[in-house]
């Protein structure tokens, strides 16, 4: 009895939502039929109108097209917004064209209704494609740089690409059924919750993911670039959607995962414009001050001769055996075989014009003193010879 109590309600429902389709459906085309009879001058105006409209719509694609064909070598601003252009749909142009002189023509509530949900389905859908162009344009941008060819790294924009189109086109669907009478909250609700799922059992990935798109945009590193972090001082071989590549100077390839890499501190030795080197040169407490107030000055010219820039030459500390001074100069370019060269350059330089000079770099040295049974020093050298008042020794 309830089962046939249940079929009975859903066919007379269905009845009724058949029968109010068909009332509305009727109740257009009558006042369809009436509206063209009483307004037809100003239907002929407003499909001219509309008409016109639409071609100029029309010249504007083409020439977004046109602007896409033109362009050559990495894509521009001016390129991405031709492609966008050139995305417009036929059923928007020609929607908007009617939304625009559907007031002209003063049309009937029925069919003013039908154009305006018409408009706003085909103006929700079509932001939602020029925004998709616009923002993977912008991300192609980035990655046009030739350093980023052939990389792994590119094909995740397959993934990127739909990521972005299943975003926009969720939330037009959202504003399209909200427009409609739709209760969406519960809609939103459920897909915040599954995205909150889907993000907290892949958050690696993701993580990962984003750590990619963090090295495309920011750039901290690129392919060929030499770093250094923790340890470890390599060359970067591939950057990959989960992991980066970085060949060791020890010869091993070593992987780490995009967000384990950026979270440490990394240090790119491929974008400095000089390698500083240090050196610590005693000079023997012999030597005369006048010649130690020039020692800093002789040092600066070997290194401006040797191609390098003098930063720093003072001296430094009194020693235990000489008198410490330092000597810091840069070579410039990141080539590290280069420095080591121009500094060999400047270490002989530097003992030749100590060796002209007579000036000493003192071996660490250390003078012992022993005593004798009555406690007095035994001095290491015989004692000076005293002399006699009348200067006989």
């Amino acid at each position: 009895m309830t089962a046939n109590n249940t079929a009975a309600a859903v066919e007379k429902t269905a009845k009724v939502t058949t029968e109010s389709f068909q009332i509305q459906l009727q109740t257009l085309w009558n006042d369809s039929v009436a509206w063209l009879g009483s307004h037809w001058l100003q239907i002929l105006v407003a499909v001219g109108i509309a008409t016109a409209i639409v071609a100029i719509l029309h010249v504007l694609r083409r020439w977004g097209m046109r602007l896409c064909e033109k362009s050559v070598g990495p894509a521009g601003w001016g390129t991405i917004l031709g492609r966008t252009i050139a995305r417009t749909g036929h059923f928007f142009i020609i929607m908007l064209a009617a939304k625009l002189v559907a007031g002209y023509a003063n049309p009937p509530e029925m069919v003013a209704k039908t154009i305006d949900f018409l408009f706003t389905l085909a103006a929700v859908f079509q932001a939602a494609i020029w925004a998709r162009e616009l923002i993977l344009g912008a991300i192609e941008k980035r990655t046009e740089s030739e350093n980023y060819h052939g990389e792994a790294l590119l094909s995740a924009l397959g993934l990127i690409r739909l990521l972005v189109t299943f975003a926009l086109f969720a939330i037009a669907l959202v504003v399209v059924l909200d427009n409609l009478g739709v209760n969406v909250t519960g809609l939103v609700a459920g897909l915040g919750v599954g995205g909150i799922a889907i993000g907290l059992a892949a958050q690696g990935i993701f993580a990962d993911l984003f750590a990619a798109l963090a090295i495309i945009f920011d750039r901290p590193f690129r392919r060929g670039d030499r770093i250094h972090y923790d340890q470890t001082k390599g060359t970067v071989e591939a950057i990959g959607l989960k992991s980066t590549r970085i060949r060791a100077f020890t010869g091993e390839e070593r992987v780490i995962s995009n967000k384990q890499l950026l979270d440490k501190e990394i240090q790119n030795v491929s974008a400095r414009h000089h390698v500083r080197n240090r050196l610590m040169i005693g000079i023997a407490y012999e030597t005369p001050p006048d010649v130690l107030e020039a020692i800093p000055a002789m040092l600066e010219a070997i290194v401006e001769a040797a191609g390098a820039h003098a930063s720093r030459a003072s001296y430094e500390a009194f020693g235990a055996s000489s008198v410490d001074l330092v000597l810091e100069f840069d070579v410039p370019g990141d080539d590290v075989p280069a420095s080591n060269a121009a500094r060999d350059k400047i270490i002989i330089g530097i003992l030749r014009k100590f060796a002209a000079e007579g000036i000493t770099i003192p071996y660490p040295a250390q003078t012992a003193f022993t005593a004798a049974p009555d406690g007095k020093l035994i001095y290491p050298y015989p004692p000076e010879p005293q002399e006699v008042p009348d200067g006989r020794p």
